[in-house]
């Protein structure tokens, strides 16, 4: 499957899972690289990648992406997910990133896809997705994780993408700065 081939060829980090769902799809949740680091040593072990997606939710039937969300620190990342992955695109494939680099929501074509940008400085990709598509935890009750994933493909069908409906090029002028806040004991 598409998936399994993915994390044969190191795409995965940080997986949380990467299983069948009940209706024989794979879905996988984690982080997902979209530049692979260098190779390390002669035996070769890679460095970490130099770009991801971060907190990555992905649910392909067969050797096609259905669907693709995530978090990205920056607009310019869509590029490169585009050029890794366009190509297993479904044709109805389902996209939406979470982007801390914009401040307003945005509506890309990525050959042929609609790709929703939301913009999200801080939080969970997986909470914001649910509350963006409006579904509620009770939608998800007694269901495995991968058929979690199944669920939140099923809400696309209600989702209206918001935002203005720009090119990739475009998208890369609306960009904003963003200032990250300290943490932890001062």
């Amino acid at each position: 499957m598409l998936l399994d081939s993915y994390a044969q060829q190191g795409l995965y980090l940080n997986m949380n899972f990467n299983d069948k769902t009940s209706a024989g799809q794979q879905a996988y949740r984690g982080d997902l690289a979209l530049v692979l680091g260098e190779v390390a040593d002669a035996s070769g072990r890679r460095l970490p990648p130099t770009a991801t997606v971060r907190q990555a939710v992905l649910l392909a039937a067969a050797d096609k992406l259905l669907l693709a969300a995530g978090f990205l620190d920056d607009v310019a990342k869509l590029g490169l997910f585009e050029e890794r992955y366009a190509g297993d695109f479904a044709p109805d494939v389902k996209l939406l990133f979470f982007v801390a680099n914009i401040g307003k929501p945005l509506v890309v074509s990525l050959q042929g896809a609609t790709a929703s940008l939301v913009p999200l400085d801080d939080g969970m990709v997986w909470n914001e997705l649910l509350e963006v598509l409006h579904l509620e935890k009770d939608d998800l009750k007694g269901q495995s994780a991968a058929d979690k994933v199944t669920t939140v493909l099923g809400a696309f069908a209600a989702y209206k993408p918001k935002g203005d409906v720009v090119t990739l090029a475009e998208a890369l002028t609306r960009t904003i700065e963003v200032r990250l806040g300290g943490r932890g004991a001062v």
